[in-house]
């Protein structure tokens, strides 16, 4: 089938790209190469280097005429969005809602939506967090990613179109960019490896589920078939603090550089994890990658790259 992936250089998207290829669909890209990578993108797919706002981007997903809109191109600075919000909004909702007219005009069959299991729900109370959780954003890319669902549930029950909001945990694999906010994993890597002290924000006991983006992408895939509608955690169900994933790390690249600490970020919240239940039912889904064997694998990847 057609589909078109926005953000389809980035980490995330480039994975998924990349697997919807191999299934056989036709797949164009839009980027506006902000954060994606040019190396990251398929030689298959069909580039297309537009802001997802620009009236360019909208005419695109209408002429194509895609089954599938895969939405994951994003603003995704959680330090960003609280300085700059406006910037935020721009990205995450304006340009969002520029793909979704195009789609209802272009008869997308799907959109299937890359949103936050973290920062939706804000603090988490009880751990883990189900679909049901109260959705208390506590940063401005949460509060994006929250109406970016909202606004799918218009465009559904308006217009008929189907969605799958996918609510994504910590995501962490190869191709992770060390650059900006998104990414501790990447970015502690990037610093062990020139032999720097990787920074941990606040005491670094605040927990995170982290999941590895091959299980993110086999969750893509199976999102293209499922017949649900609505917002589906992808995690591991597993917290597991900022220090744990610091010193396993240091272990995996045979660092002597000791962590330090800053200051705490704004808009983080203290524990997040997710309860993966529904993913279970509806996707058939479940994660097949431990943390140790995910971060030995990215440590391996970025050594390589290094």
């Amino acid at each position: 089938m057609r589909i078109v992936v926005t953000g389809g250089a980035g980490f995330i998207g480039s994975h998924i790209v990349d697997a919807y290829i191999k299934e056989g669909h036709e797949v164009h890209v839009i980027d506006d190469f902000s954060t994606g990578q040019k190396a990251n993108l398929n030689p298959r797919a069909t580039v297309h280097t537009l802001d997802i706002s620009a009236p360019e981007a909208a005419a695109l997903v209408r002429e194509f005429k895609p089954a599938v809109l895969s939405h994951h191109a994003a603003q995704m600075d959680v330090r960003r969005s609280v300085e700059d919000p406006t910037f935020d909004a721009r990205t995450n909702i304006l340009g969002f809602v520029n793909l979704l007219e195009a789609a209802k005009v272009a008869g997308v069959k799907k959109v299937i939506f890359s949103s936050s299991g973290g920062a939706v729900y804000g603090d988490q109370e009880p751990i883990p967090a189900n679909e049901e959780h109260a959705t208390l954003p506590l940063s401005p890319y949460g509060v994006s990613k929250l109406a970016g669902e909202l606004y799918l549930g218009y465009y559904h029950s308006a217009f008929g179109l189907p969605y799958v909001a996918l609510r994504y945990a910590n995501v962490y694999g190869p191709r992770q960019s060390s650059k900006g906010e998104a990414g501790v994993v990447a970015i502690f890597i990037s610093r062990l490896l020139a032999g720097e002290p990787p920074v941990i924000n606040g005491d670094g006991r605040q927990t995170r589920d982290y999941v590895y983006v091959a299980d993110v992408v086999r969750a893509n895939l199976s999102a293209l078939a499922t017949s649900y509608v609505g917002a589906v955690n992808i995690g591991t169900g597993i917290e597991t603090d900022v220090v744990t994933i610091c010193e396993g790390l240091r272990a995996g690249v045979g660092s002597r550089s000791a962590a330090v600490h800053g200051p705490a970020k704004a808009g983080e919240q203290r524990r997040s994890c997710l309860d993966i239940s529904l993913a279970r039912k509806v996707l058939d889904w479940c994660p097949e990658m431990d943390l140790k064997t995910g971060l030995e694998r990215t440590v391996a990847y970025s050594r390589d790259a290094h």
